[in-house]
């Protein structure tokens, strides 16, 4: 399902979805290094569904899905930008720009001002340029496991 349409240069468009292909999104997650094999893919659709925003970027000749990102939130305090991935043939094209602006540009529409995310390595200039600034003095933290002591 489609809920909204927004164009990124002349042969891209951008779609905010609740559902999309599996299979094209698992490319795209393999794309961006972020997919363990031993995972299962049959969750992706409960992924997308489940997200508070998910876009997908289509090429208008093709049909085929070249890049994606999402948001999480609860949809009330703030919103963390994740999973924003273009095929490596459709980068420099303004293409993860137009899906990073859409998904902020839905979160400021349903009344989210605090939008986060944790930029890889070699990519703070991409996010900068759209409006993000390094957070000085915090530290990304993720869970690893373990027994608490």
């Amino acid at each position: 399902m489609w809920d909204s349409m927004g164009t990124s240069g002349d042969d891209i468009d951008i779609f905010a979805v609740s559902e999309w292909d599996a299979r094209a999104l698992l490319e795209l997650y393999r794309a961006g290094g972020w997919w363990k094999e031993e995972w299962d893919p049959s969750h992706i659709p409960v992924l997308v569904k489940s997200t508070f925003s998910f876009v997908v970027a289509v090429h208008r000749q093709s049909g085929r899905t070249v890049g994606m990102g999402r948001a999480i939130s609860d949809g009330v305090s703030d919103a963390y930008i994740q999973d924003l991935v273009v095929l490596p043939e459709f980068r420099n094209r303004g293409v993860g720009k137009a899906l990073l602006l859409r998904l902020v540009e839905i979160c400021r529409a349903r009344g989210l001002s605090w939008i986060a995310l944790v930029a890889e390595p070699g990519t703070s200039d991409f996010y900068q340029e759209s409006g993000f600034v390094v957070m000085e003095g915090h530290v990304p933290m993720r869970y690893q496991g373990g027994e608490s002591r």
